[in-house]
């Protein structure tokens, strides 16, 4: 288990004397470290910056990928409970508070959400929907392709957009599959369930999350 960690929450607390100097503190923002290792503070930067966390309601159905910083808020404000903590093992404190970085959180409270049946297209929703494989050769990939060029009339729409290689989107260019003499691997359908909105907000799930979205992670 990875050792756990304690940081202050950014803007929770505030010096009182003692703290360090003008050029301290110029050479902590330049990211100057004497031990060439980064220091708590900014690993907590880039926490904060690229980490999303799983938003559970109260009966552990998954609803929405949050920004680290509002799940935070939520958990310091008793709106929510850690379910999943962070692997890194970070922990957080204020004055009034110490919270573990989390990964998938809990609200105290049920919530009625509505039901949206259209699942929006978007780059990560897709990627997952292929499995981040070329529907033309199975490769790795790395960009959508229209499989009727919009050029010649194709639509943005789930049944016309599937993964590809950046090789084989190169070498299709606007040109048709019976021009090409080509087929594809699966026809492309479009998603369904509550699961798949929350998959188009991001473009990797954690492993952990793996037990509420199901196969589809």
């Amino acid at each position: 288990m990875p050792k756990s960690e304690t940081i202050p929450i950014p803007g929770a607390t505030r010096s009182s004397g003692g703290g360090p100097s003008r050029r301290q503190a110029r050479r902590h923002k330049e990211g100057h470290h004497t031990n060439g290792d980064a220091s708590p503070s900014s690993r907590l930067r880039q926490h904060w910056t690229r980490t999303r966390v799983l938003l559970l309601n109260a009966t552990f159905e998954p609803l929405t990928a949050l920004p680290l910083r509002r799940a935070i808020v939520m958990l310091v404000c008793g709106k929510a409970e850690v379910v999943h903590g962070h692997p890194s093992g970070m922990v957080l404190h204020s004055a009034s508070a110490t919270v573990p970085l989390p990964s998938v959180i809990r609200l105290n409270n049920y919530v009625r959400v509505p039901y949206r049946a259209k699942v929006p297209l978007t780059r990560a929703a897709l990627m997952h929907r292929d499995g981040y494989r070329c529907a033309y050769c199975g490769g790795r990939a790395e960009t959508i392709d229209h499989i009727v060029p919009k050029s010649r009339g194709g639509k943005h729409s789930w049944l016309n957009c599937v993964a590809s290689c950046a090789r084989c989107n190169h070498r299709k260019a606007d040109r048709l599959l019976s021009e090409l003499g080509w087929s594809l691997r699966v026809e492309p359908v479009a998603p369904r369930g509550p699961h798949w909105r929350l998959l188009a907000e991001v473009e990797h799930a954690a492993p952990e999350w793996r037990l509420y979205l199901g196969s589809v992670a």
